[in-house]
């Protein structure tokens, strides 16, 4: 059996050693922050379909249900749950991006598909998006934390070495692909609000959105989320400003915020979380430990 047997193919572009940035749908995407990154590369890119993944054998389709489409207002077609990938060349790199739902079966499979798309092209390096949910204030600058397990990726771009141990998501288990195929990876982790983890945030998209380019080395399209970050943030001002106990929980998250951080620079927003001190970096990991953990539980 072929190890891209799963893979259909609709294009045979020249890529030279690509990014490949991956989002999964799911329990590594708090507030659709991974998956909203990913979507706005593939439009703001103007990213044309490389491949998708048969989700066949790797999905549980009780759990993450196909839908029905009319077509013409009569003909009733089944639009599956599948990975797609789509290929874009930016000023700074060439880029393989891929999205869908976190699969459900046969994950060491499922990760053999997207090392033989990072291996087609000889890919520079995977970056996978996740989010979680923290205690931070929803008005503040998003806090990325990336981590890597080889040392010159991590030393070359500032990144941590996780000392997580636990339950992962899926994408935990393509990094330890990644690792096994030798090929460069890092997972970038943006921190949403828990109280507003229920709305959609294009903030934190944002933020994964501008770490991701300045790894990859090509400018991320931030514009195209600017008013929907503006909406955002006014969405989530007024759930407060109804909720008398709610507003008093964020004021005393945003005093947390002055001890812990300091006070953000409101003219140009500091995305990296690891230029910071080394506690703040350490604050952050734990989060996302204790995230994992917890997700587990339910």
């Amino acid at each position: 059996m072929s190890a891209s047997e799963h893979v259909r193919w609709l294009a045979n572009p020249t890529l030279r050693n690509p990014a490949v940035i991956t989002a999964f749908q799911g329990w590594n995407d708090a507030a659709d922050a991974a998956s909203t990154a990913v979507r706005t590369l593939v439009d703001a890119w103007g990213a044309e379909p490389l491949a998708e993944i048969d989700p066949e054998d790797f999905t549980d389709f009780a759990t993450v249900r196909p839908s029905v489409r009319l077509e013409d207002g009569r003909r009733r077609v089944i639009v599956w749950p599948k990975v797609t990938l789509w290929w874009a060349s930016t000023p700074g790199a060439d880029v393989v991006l891929v999205l869908g739902p976190e699969p459900s079966l046969r994950w060491r499979l499922f990760t053999e598909q997207i090392v033989t798309v990072a291996e087609r092209w000889d890919a520079s390096m995977v970056v996978t998006l996740g989010a979680l949910i923290a205690d931070v204030p929803h008005r503040r600058p998003v806090q990325v934390f990336g981590t890597a397990t080889d040392d010159a990726t991590i030393e070359r771009y500032g990144l941590q070495r996780s000392r997580y141990e636990g339950p992962t998501g899926i994408v935990g288990v393509v990094n330890d692909a990644c690792a096994q195929a030798s090929i460069p990876s890092l997972s970038l982790w943006a921190a949403v609000p828990a109280y507003a983890s229920q709305i959609s945030s294009p903030k934190a998209a944002s933020a994964l959105l501008s770490r991701a380019g300045e790894i990859i080395g090509t400018p991320p399209p931030l514009g195209a989320l600017h008013n929907e970050v503006l909406a955002y943030e006014s969405r989530v001002d007024e759930m407060i400003d109804e909720d008398e106990d709610l507003a008093e929980y964020v004021e005393r998250l945003d005093q947390m915020g002055d001890e812990a951080f300091g006070e953000p620079n409101q003219n140009q927003l500091e995305f990296d979380f690891d230029s910071g001190d080394d506690t703040d970096g350490q604050s952050l990991a734990d989060e996302v430990e204790r995230f994992l953990r917890d997700q587990d539980g339910n």
